[in-house]
C-alpha cells in the first residue's frame, strides 16, 4: 500500500469520530498497536529532539523498504508517532522523502495538540525523513 493510500486511510477512520475525545481515545489505542522499538535501542541518539515526552525511534532497511520501531512514555504521543509509523514504514526511502503530510492537516490533529505536542509531531515528521535521506544514500 503506498504512502498516499495509508494517508486517506487515517483521514478516512478519523472521519468515523464525531468529536476530539473520541479521536484521542482512538490514538491511545493506536500507540497499544505500535511496533515497539528493541530496548538496546533506546538510546539517547534514537530520541527525536523537540518532543516534551520522550520518543524514541529507530529505523532499519528490510531490501529496499524502510521500517521504523517506536517508543513513547506519554500515551498520546506513543499513538500520534504510531500514526506516522504507519503511513511511513515499509516505504522506499525516497518515497517517504517526497510524500506530502498533509493527512495531518486533514485529520486536524496539529490544531487539537498543545503547541509543545505540535512541535514534537514537526520533530518526529521531521526525523522519519531524516532517517530516509541517510538511508536513500545507502541504497544508491
Amino acid at each position: 500500500m503506498s504512502i498516499e493510500e495509508k494517508q486517506q486511510e487515517v483521514i478516512d477512520e478519523f472521519a468515523m469520530f464525531d468529536d476530539w475525545m473520541q479521536r484521542y481515545e482512538y490514538m491511545i489505542e493506536l500507540g497499544k498497536s505500535l511496533p515497539l522499538i528493541d530496548e538496546k535501542y533506546k538510546i539517547d541518539e534514537n530520541l527525536i529532539k523537540g518532543c516534551q515526552s520522550k520518543v524514541w525511534v529507530h529505523a532499519e532497511l528490510d531490501g529496499d523498504k524502510l521500517v521504523f520501531t517506536a517508543d513513547s512514555d506519554a500515551i498520546i504521543t506513543k499513538g500520534i508517532v504510531a500514526i506516522l509509523i504507519r503511513v511511513f514504514s515499509n516505504q522506499h526511502p525516497s518515497e517517504i522523502i517526497e510524500a506530502n503530510t498533509k493527512f495531518i492537516d486533514e485529520i486536524g490533529l496539529k490544531e487539537h495538540l498543545s503547541p509543545t505536542r505540535a512541535n514534537g509531531l514537526v520533530s518526529m515528521v521531521k526525523q522519519l525523513k531524516m532517517y530516509a535521506v541517510a538511508y536513500q544514500t545507502q541504497l544508491k
